[in-house]
């Protein structure tokens, strides 16, 4: 899932595919390198961010997800948590709804379900201007993978089968590294809650704080950080730099498929 940020302010690309040019060709390079599919936002939601009103990023993200659709064959998703913003991308052609607060705005579990797309539920402890003040858990994989439980539960209650959804843990989103790290090596238990696994680790500062590097330079960490998660069960993995993840979780992939293939057959002593 290649990021596609139409913001002034994110905290890794803010301001560089702000303009519709930009952000189109952009979008055509990551089918290029191998993007599977291209995940549309107009509201930062890096620490500290600031709100974006509901017309605002409708007027950020219709145009982009339109010409978007236009020019790449592959699907699009809407990152968002407003209903108004889900109808109005997936009325532009947009065909997943990627939501950081998991479909909890009012009216954002009746919006999704009328638009009978695929959605990804993710875990956010607190709202992004003060998630990172303090985060606490007593054992934060469990209390992620109980949240996710219960958005789950929701979302049947709301009509949306479980056929439609995805699961992100939310790395970063109110955790501490500690926490992040937790959440990398127990993704198995969010794999046990049946559904395909999302994850967003790509440039973020747990990335910086392991690395000691700036944002722009944190390629090798992500990409470490991807094949782990690979390894671990996830199945999809959100990241800026598209081209060198392809070829690094192709990688991954095949080994995990032919250690697969290599257990199907009977083994027999010498």
């Amino acid at each position: 899932m290649g990021v596609l940020n139409v913001t002034p302010d994110s905290f890794s690309d803010g301001g560089d595919f702000f303009s519709l040019g930009a952000a189109v060709r952009r979008a055509e390079r990551m089918a290029e390198e191998g993007a599977d599919i291209i995940d549309i936002g107009g509201e930062s939601t890096r620490p500290g961010a600031r709100p974006v009103d509901t017309k605002e990023e409708i007027e950020r993200v219709v145009p982009v997800v339109e010409a978007v659709a236009a020019r790449v064959a592959i699907p699009l998703a809407i990152d968002t948590s407003k209903p108004l913003v889900m109808q109005a991308a997936i009325s532009a052609g947009a065909g997943l709804i990627n939501d950081v607060r998991a479909l909890r705005l009012p009216g954002a579990l009746e919006a999704a379900s009328a638009c009978g797309v695929p959605l990804c539920l993710m875990h956010m402890r607190g709202e992004p201007s003060r998630m990172q003040e303090a985060p606490a858990y007593e054992d934060v994989v469990s209390e992620v993978a109980a949240f996710l439980s219960e958005r789950i539960a929701a979302c049947a209650e709301a009509g949306i089968p479980r056929e439609r959804l995805l699961l992100d843990p939310g790395f970063g989103f109110g955790k501490t590294l500690t926490h992040n790290l937790a959440l990398l090596s127990g993704l198995a238990r969010f794999c046990a809650l049946g559904l395909p696994l999302l994850v967003g680790i790509s440039r973020k500062s747990m990335i910086g704080a392991l690395t000691g590097r700036e944002v722009q330079h944190r390629l090798a960490g992500s990409l470490a950080a991807a094949v782990l998660a690979v390894e671990r069960g996830a199945c999809v993995v959100r990241a800026h730099d598209v081209a060198p993840t392809v070829d690094a979780l192709r990688v991954a992939w095949a080994l995990r498929d032919a250690s697969a293939s290599s257990e199907s057959f009977p083994r027999t002593d010498p």
